[in-house]
Protein backbone atom coordinates (compact mmCIF):
# COMPACT_ATOMS: atom_id res chain seq x y z
CA UNK A 1 0.00 0.00 0.00
CA UNK A 2 1.81 3.14 -1.18
CA UNK A 3 1.81 5.83 1.47
CA UNK A 4 3.52 9.17 1.09
CA UNK A 5 3.37 12.92 0.68
CA UNK A 6 2.97 15.27 -2.26
CA UNK A 7 3.83 18.96 -2.17
CA UNK A 8 1.45 21.21 -4.10
CA UNK A 9 2.38 24.56 -5.62
CA UNK A 10 1.15 27.05 -8.20
CA UNK A 11 2.33 25.66 -11.55
CA UNK A 12 3.02 29.16 -12.91
CA UNK A 13 4.85 31.04 -10.12
CA UNK A 14 5.64 28.04 -7.85
CA UNK A 15 3.97 29.56 -4.79
CA UNK A 16 3.62 26.76 -2.18
CA UNK A 17 -0.03 25.77 -1.74
CA UNK A 18 0.28 22.95 0.78
CA UNK A 19 0.75 19.22 1.03
CA UNK A 20 -1.28 16.08 0.46
CA UNK A 21 -0.61 13.10 2.75
CA UNK A 22 -1.98 10.02 1.02
CA UNK A 23 -2.31 6.27 0.92
CA UNK A 24 -3.79 4.19 -1.86
CA UNK A 25 -4.34 0.54 -2.69
CA UNK A 26 -6.22 -1.85 -4.96
CA UNK A 27 -9.57 -2.82 -3.47
CA UNK A 28 -12.19 -5.52 -4.00
CA UNK A 29 -13.70 -3.64 -6.93
CA UNK A 30 -10.86 -1.47 -8.20
CA UNK A 31 -8.68 1.14 -6.48
CA UNK A 32 -9.03 3.60 -3.61
CA UNK A 33 -7.11 6.78 -2.72
CA UNK A 34 -7.47 8.61 0.60
CA UNK A 35 -5.63 11.81 1.53
CA UNK A 36 -5.54 14.67 4.01
CA UNK A 37 -4.57 18.12 2.74
CA UNK A 38 -2.72 20.80 4.72
CA UNK A 39 -1.44 24.34 4.29
CA UNK A 40 2.33 24.92 3.97
CA UNK A 41 2.36 25.48 7.76
CA UNK A 42 0.62 22.17 8.43
CA UNK A 43 -2.96 23.30 9.18
CA UNK A 44 -5.66 20.99 7.78
CA UNK A 45 -7.52 22.29 4.73
CA UNK A 46 -9.52 19.32 3.47
CA UNK A 47 -9.54 15.73 2.32
CA UNK A 48 -9.89 13.48 -0.72
CA UNK A 49 -11.54 10.06 -0.88
CA UNK A 50 -11.78 8.53 -4.35
CA UNK A 51 -12.74 4.96 -5.26
CA UNK A 52 -12.62 3.54 -8.80
CA UNK A 53 -14.12 0.36 -10.19
CA UNK A 54 -12.01 -2.11 -12.15
CA UNK A 55 -12.58 -0.11 -15.36
CA UNK A 56 -11.35 3.14 -13.83
CA UNK A 57 -14.76 4.77 -13.38
CA UNK A 58 -15.40 6.79 -10.20
CA UNK A 59 -17.81 4.80 -8.05
CA UNK A 60 -17.42 7.19 -5.11
CA UNK A 61 -15.87 10.62 -4.66
CA UNK A 62 -15.88 12.71 -1.49
CA UNK A 63 -14.04 16.02 -1.31
CA UNK A 64 -13.80 18.48 1.59
CA UNK A 65 -12.31 21.96 1.27
CA UNK A 66 -12.88 25.18 3.24
CA UNK A 67 -16.10 23.79 4.79
CA UNK A 68 -17.42 22.86 1.33
CA UNK A 69 -18.19 19.25 0.48
CA UNK A 70 -18.75 17.35 -2.76
CA UNK A 71 -19.99 13.79 -3.13
CA UNK A 72 -20.15 12.25 -6.56
CA UNK A 73 -20.08 9.11 -8.68
CA UNK A 74 -20.36 7.88 -12.27
CA UNK A 75 -24.12 7.90 -12.91
CA UNK A 76 -25.64 8.96 -16.25
CA UNK A 77 -22.25 10.48 -16.99
CA UNK A 78 -21.10 11.91 -13.67
CA UNK A 79 -23.40 13.13 -10.91
CA UNK A 80 -22.57 15.05 -7.74
CA UNK A 81 -23.99 16.97 -4.81
CA UNK A 82 -22.16 20.09 -3.59
CA UNK A 83 -22.97 21.40 -0.12
CA UNK A 84 -22.36 25.01 0.95
CA UNK A 85 -20.71 25.95 4.27
CA UNK A 86 -24.07 26.40 6.03
CA UNK A 87 -25.38 23.05 4.84
CA UNK A 88 -28.69 24.67 3.89
CA UNK A 89 -28.41 24.94 0.12
CA UNK A 90 -27.07 21.74 -1.41
CA UNK A 91 -26.96 21.76 -5.21
CA UNK A 92 -26.96 18.79 -7.55
CA UNK A 93 -25.15 18.50 -10.84
CA UNK A 94 -24.98 16.06 -13.73
CA UNK A 95 -22.86 16.20 -16.88
CA UNK A 96 -22.31 13.76 -19.72
CA UNK A 97 -18.64 13.41 -18.82
CA UNK A 98 -16.28 10.50 -18.32
CA UNK A 99 -14.92 11.28 -14.84
CA UNK A 100 -13.91 13.96 -12.31
CA UNK A 101 -10.70 15.94 -11.94
CA UNK A 102 -9.15 18.53 -9.65
CA UNK A 103 -5.85 19.53 -8.04
CA UNK A 104 -5.29 16.22 -6.25
CA UNK A 105 -2.79 13.83 -7.88
CA UNK A 106 -5.46 11.14 -7.42
CA UNK A 107 -7.34 12.49 -10.44
CA UNK A 108 -4.33 12.08 -12.75
CA UNK A 109 -4.04 8.43 -11.71
CA UNK A 110 -7.79 7.99 -12.18
CA UNK A 111 -7.81 9.46 -15.71
CA UNK A 112 -4.80 7.43 -16.77
CA UNK A 113 -6.47 4.30 -15.40
CA UNK A 114 -9.71 5.11 -17.21
CA UNK A 115 -8.00 5.63 -20.59
CA UNK A 116 -5.51 2.73 -20.35
CA UNK A 117 -3.36 4.04 -23.18
CA UNK A 118 -0.54 1.91 -24.60
CA UNK A 119 2.31 2.94 -26.92
CA UNK A 120 2.20 1.62 -30.49
CA UNK A 121 4.75 -1.04 -31.40
CA UNK A 122 6.12 -1.79 -34.84
CA UNK A 123 4.29 -4.38 -36.97
CA UNK A 124 7.47 -5.22 -38.87
CA UNK A 125 9.61 -7.92 -37.20
CA UNK A 126 12.37 -7.34 -39.76
CA UNK A 127 12.80 -3.70 -38.79
CA UNK A 128 11.69 -3.24 -35.19
CA UNK A 129 11.22 0.34 -34.13
CA UNK A 130 10.90 1.96 -30.68
CA UNK A 131 7.26 2.16 -29.54
CA UNK A 132 5.49 5.19 -30.97
CA UNK A 133 3.23 7.43 -28.87
CA UNK A 134 -0.31 6.25 -28.33
CA UNK A 135 -3.11 7.82 -30.35
CA UNK A 136 -4.36 11.04 -28.79
CA UNK A 137 -7.52 10.38 -26.79
CA UNK A 138 -10.08 13.01 -25.86
CA UNK A 139 -11.78 12.92 -22.47
CA UNK A 140 -14.44 15.15 -20.89
CA UNK A 141 -14.05 15.82 -17.16
CA UNK A 142 -15.77 17.77 -14.40
CA UNK A 143 -13.20 19.70 -12.36
CA UNK A 144 -13.79 20.91 -8.81
CA UNK A 145 -11.74 24.04 -8.24
CA UNK A 146 -10.21 24.99 -4.89
CA UNK A 147 -11.06 26.26 -2.37
CA UNK A 148 -14.86 26.23 -2.80
CA UNK A 149 -15.09 23.14 -5.05
CA UNK A 150 -16.95 24.96 -7.82
CA UNK A 151 -17.62 22.55 -10.73
CA UNK A 152 -16.37 23.25 -14.26
CA UNK A 153 -16.62 21.00 -17.31
CA UNK A 154 -13.51 20.76 -19.47
CA UNK A 155 -12.12 18.70 -22.33
CA UNK A 156 -8.59 17.32 -22.40
CA UNK A 157 -6.56 15.20 -24.77
CA UNK A 158 -4.15 12.58 -23.44
CA UNK A 159 -1.25 10.95 -25.28
CA UNK A 160 1.07 8.31 -23.81
CA UNK A 161 4.42 9.44 -25.18
CA UNK A 162 6.52 6.57 -23.89
CA UNK A 163 6.79 3.82 -21.30
CA UNK A 164 10.18 3.08 -19.77
CA UNK A 165 11.49 0.67 -17.13
CA UNK A 166 14.00 2.06 -14.63
CA UNK A 167 16.18 -0.10 -12.39
CA UNK A 168 15.68 0.44 -8.64
CA UNK A 169 16.70 -1.37 -5.43
CA UNK A 170 13.21 -2.92 -5.38
CA UNK A 171 13.26 -4.09 -8.99
CA UNK A 172 12.30 -2.37 -12.26
CA UNK A 173 10.01 0.66 -12.02
CA UNK A 174 7.82 1.29 -15.07
CA UNK A 175 7.22 4.99 -15.73
CA UNK A 176 4.65 6.36 -18.17
CA UNK A 177 5.13 9.81 -19.67
CA UNK A 178 1.91 11.51 -20.79
CA UNK A 179 1.23 14.70 -22.68
CA UNK A 180 -2.01 16.34 -21.52
CA UNK A 181 -3.59 19.22 -23.42
CA UNK A 182 -6.42 21.53 -22.40
CA UNK A 183 -8.58 21.69 -25.52
CA UNK A 184 -10.06 25.08 -24.58
CA UNK A 185 -6.82 26.97 -23.94
CA UNK A 186 -4.35 24.85 -25.91
CA UNK A 187 -2.08 24.63 -22.86
CA UNK A 188 0.03 21.45 -22.77
CA UNK A 189 1.95 19.81 -19.98
CA UNK A 190 3.74 16.56 -19.22
CA UNK A 191 3.11 14.19 -16.34
CA UNK A 192 5.02 11.12 -15.17
CA UNK A 193 3.15 8.24 -13.51
CA UNK A 194 4.31 4.92 -12.16
CA UNK A 195 1.49 2.54 -11.29
CA UNK A 196 -0.75 4.42 -8.86
CA UNK A 197 1.72 7.17 -7.92
CA UNK A 198 2.36 10.49 -9.69
CA UNK A 199 6.11 11.04 -9.85
CA UNK A 200 5.92 14.58 -11.25
CA UNK A 201 3.35 16.90 -12.80
CA UNK A 202 2.77 20.66 -13.01
CA UNK A 203 2.07 21.87 -9.48
CA UNK A 204 2.79 18.43 -7.97
CA UNK A 205 5.99 16.97 -6.53
CA UNK A 206 6.32 13.58 -4.85
CA UNK A 207 8.26 14.34 -1.66
CA UNK A 208 8.09 11.02 0.16
CA UNK A 209 7.02 7.45 -0.66
CA UNK A 210 7.20 4.67 1.92
CA UNK A 211 6.63 1.71 -0.42
CA UNK A 212 6.73 1.06 -4.20
CA UNK A 213 3.71 1.91 -6.36
CA UNK A 214 1.10 -0.71 -7.15
CA UNK A 215 1.25 -1.91 -10.74
CA UNK A 216 -2.21 -1.96 -12.31
CA UNK A 217 -3.09 -5.15 -14.15
CA UNK A 218 -4.88 -5.00 -17.48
Amino acid sequence: MPRGRYSLHDPHDHTPLGEEHFHCAPGPSGWRYVAQRTTPSGDPTGSVDLALDDRGRPIRLELHSADWQVRGAALDGVTWVRTDPTGEHATEGNVRAHAFTGTSPAFLIATARLLRLTPHTSDSPAAPQPPAPSPTTRVRLVAFTDPVLAPRTLDQSWTLLKREAHATDNGPLTVDEYQVSDLETGEQHTIHISGDVVLAAPGIELENLESPPNAFTT
